[in-house]
């Protein structure tokens, strides 16, 4: 699996459709002396390879050593000339490409002195532009027009100079504020994926602060659709960050209705729409408002099957990764985690394995914590304790802090259940380390890690009685406004009644649950 990380041209090649592959051999063979050249046998041999082999490649084709590399580059750029070419029929899709298509072929009219032909192509491309609200490129075609019409004689009306001119004058401020707005999502987004949810008061003033400051002045009416597009974004990272989900919960409502009242756009930005329906399902999960998620969910699955969502390379992981991270959410929200364990694993190891290659590690190790979470549900602390530790020895520096830290406290409390608790201590440090570390040591963590400190001095018959006492410490902070992020990634609380009932923590979620739907219905 690692090869194929490593080698963009395998990757390429896996990510392929049937008609991709097809459309290639028919633009590399349109020259009949290419039929038979080394690029198309490289192409031949790695299509049809489970991973990358080098070795395979050099014993199968002319190819030397030497001449790999360069073969490879090549075969890499015939590929994506093709993509390009073919492309070109779903401009529906990729309005962007045929805007690009008519500047270039008004700039190869304007170095031909075909001035009047170059301006009518820009024409063209401005009203796809206009259309599709693509004001950055809508700029480059007006400056371009703008010069044309500066430095030769066109023919055109005497005031087309001053209409060029203002209408130059709204784009660049169209565009100021669309720039100030997703430069301001962008960074919230970045915020929340190196340190998750706000951790203390000082994390709390800087976000307002940073959003605050970095939020334009605007009238919502007056706001283009990606305008818009970006407001709410930042509005939902905002709030998700400051774990206000119920005023994250009303910004996403606003992302997908957006879409819903600009249906088109579902297919030029699937996965800007994918994410304000993960957003959605994400602030009803935490907000524990099982049958609003139940139905999003399903319209979710629906839209996906019915084909209303484009398909393509970008949109296949997040709807893999968004189908499979609510699915367990819903298993969590019922207690049904056995189920989740049968119904669930199977297929997601199954799509996993295809689509692997193409996830970055943020994905993967949240996927890890999923999974993780649903087999300690079902009682499986061996599977438990094997992806925590998938997440705990990760090096990489862009995984996020705050799930590296609740795994440790997870991998804690499963080692205990296991019965693997004669390196217990060294472990409990390990932790108690990696969280002073990450600056992360709060006041549930440190009793959480203390409770563990003592349960090796504790006779059999006293540990209820410690159970008690920590559930009642910790439940005084699980409405805390920092504190109570630890409870978003771990339902502790669950775990400590399991003890003190000496019932399962399945059976104690499924009886949670049953009497909140009752009451709720």
């Amino acid at each position: 699996m690692l090869n194929n990380k490593l080698d963009s041209l395998f990757l390429l090649i896996q990510s392929l459709s049937k008609s991709e592959k097809r459309n290639f051999k028919l633009y590399s063979t349109r020259i009949k002396k290419n039929k038979d050249a080394k690029f198309i046998k490289l192409f031949e041999i790695m299509s049809k390879m489970n991973s990358y082999q080098e070795k395979k490649i050099l014993e199968n084709t002319s190819i030397s050593k030497i001449q790999l590399s360069n073969m490879k580059a090549h075969l890499y750029k015939q590929i994506l000339i093709s993509l390009r070419l073919l492309q070109h029929i779903t401009t529906v899709e990729n309005p962007d490409i045929q805007i690009h298509e008519f500047l270039d072929f008004a700039k190869i009219l304007y170095n031909k002195g075909h001035y009047i032909q170059s301006l009518k192509f820009l024409k063209k491309a401005k009203v796809i532009a206009r259309s599709n609200e693509s004001n950055t490129i809508l700029l480059e075609l007006v400056e371009f027009e703008k010069m044309i019409e500066s430095q030769h004689i066109t023919r055109s009306i005497h005031s087309r100079s001053g209409e060029l001119s203002l209408e130059s004058k709204e784009l660049i401020e169209r565009v100021q504020c669309n720039n100030d707005l997703s430069s301001l999502s962008l960074e919230l987004y970045g915020l929340y994926l190196k340190v998750g949810y706000v951790r203390n008061e000082k994390d709390k003033i800087f976000i307002e602060t940073y959003f605050r400051t970095n939020l334009p002045k605007f009238d919502i009416d007056k706001l283009s659709f990606y305008e818009k597009l970006f407001l709410y974004q930042a509005q939902v990272w905002y709030h998700y960050i400051r774990q206000d989900f119920i005023m994250c919960y009303r910004s996403s409502c606003k992302w997908i209705e957006l879409f819903q009242n600009h249906v088109k756009k579902k297919k030029v930005s699937p996965i800007s729409y994918l994410k304000g329906y993960h957003y959605l399902l994400d602030t009803l999960f935490y907000l524990n408002h099982y049958s609003k998620f139940k139905n999003v969910l399903e319209q979710f699955e629906k839209e996906v099957q019915n084909g209303d969502i484009v398909l393509n390379g970008n949109t296949r992981v997040l709807i893999f990764m968004y189908k499979y991270t609510n699915r367990i959410n819903k298993h969590y929200m019922e207690g049904t985690f056995s189920e989740g364990v049968k119904n669930i694993i199977p297929s997601l190891f199954k799509d996993l394995k295809k689509i692997y290659p193409r996830l970055n590690s943020h994905y993967i190790m949240v996927l890890y914590y999923k999974i993780a979470c649903l087999y300690f549900g079902s009682g499986d602390n061996k599977n438990t304790i094997r992806y925590l530790l998938k997440i705990m020895e990760n090096k990489e520096k862009n995984i996020r802090q705050d799930l590296q830290c609740f795994a440790r406290l997870l991998h804690l409390i499963a080692c205990y259940e296991s019965g693997l608790d004669e390196n217990m201590d060294r472990k409990i440090q390990s932790a108690y380390r990696f969280f002073i570390q990450m600056d992360d040591l709060y006041i549930v963590q440190k009793k959480i890690i203390h409770f563990f400190k003592n349960l090796g001095s504790l006779y059999p018959h006293q540990m209820k009685g410690q159970f008690k006492k920590l559930r009642d410490k910790l439940i005084k902070y699980s409405d805390h406004p920092y504190e109570k992020r630890t409870f978003l990634y771990l339902d502790i609380i669950s775990w400590l009644n399991s003890k003190i009932e000496n019932k399962s923590i399945e059976m104690i979620i499924k009886e949670k649950f049953s009497i909140n739907h009752s009451i709720i219905n």
